[in-house]
């Protein structure tokens, strides 16, 4: 598959208001893409407009919301499309129960959010493009060696499989992954992480940029490595 220069890449992010969503968008309009980029507020729509982006009001949350991003997208044909929104949740350090609330919002922004705007972005696809969910390195079993944040992880194991399974569907349209962006400076990760959001940033759009074939459903850190479903 042959991947188009910066310039000429028609990106969409989805979560883009702040933090890492946002800086991909600083990054990838710096280099002259056309963007597309969604935010749940006027603030993060005007900090979208200020970067050049084309600015969608977006609540993965909202069955309304997210079924409204279909009409602004019909028609186009995206070589990028990264689904960054997400909710960390309670802060557990141990088996301790959520609220149904608690559940319910993050499941349905992490999961059930990705679930609704994955079929309208299959739509909008241009060939060869390559898709990428935010997910975390939480949410892998096969390395997990603690259990804070307990529903958090829950989420992401759950957005892989919601991956796997639109990887099935988007086979020879996409190169579809799960990413983990590091842990990053951003409010969800607050001021101890290890990379700057710059970089995480860096990171995913070189790795987007050098996907294979034999990628297709895969799970990847930041900087390329396969991590462990």
């Amino acid at each position: 598959m042959s991947t188009p220069g910066t310039a000429s890449l028609r990106v969409l992010v989805v979560g883009a208001s702040r933090g890492i969503g946002l800086e991909l968008v600083r990054q990838y309009r710096a280099d002259g893409a056309a963007v597309t980029a969604t935010a749940r507020d006027a603030a993060g729509l005007q900090r979208l407009q200020a970067l050049g982006a084309r600015a969608l009001p977006l609540d993965v949350a909202s069955a309304a919301g997210a079924s409204g991003l279909a009409w602004p997208i019909d028609g186009e044909a995206f070589d990028r499309v990264v689904l960054n929104a997400g909710v960390y949740g309670p802060r557990s350090q141990g088996l301790q129960t959520p609220t149904e609330a608690e559940f319910d919002a993050v499941m349905h922004v992490n999961v059930l959010g990705a679930m609704r705007v994955l079929p309208q972005v299959a739509e909008a696809l241009a060939p060869g493009a390559r898709l990428a969910v935010v997910s975390s390195r939480m949410g892998s079993i096969g390395t997990r060696a603690s259990a804070a944040g307990w529903l958090y992880r829950a989420s992401k194991a759950a957005l892989n499989s919601v991956l796997k399974d639109a990887s099935l569907v988007l086979a020879g349209r996409a190169i579809c992954i799960a990413l983990h962006p590091g842990w990053v400076r951003t409010d969800m990760g607050g001021t101890g992480a290890d990379l700057d959001v710059a970089t995480s940033a860096a990171d995913i759009r070189r790795l987007l940029d050098g996907l294979t074939p034999a990628d297709h459903g895969g799970f990847f850190n930041h900087d390329g490595s396969p991590i462990p479903w």
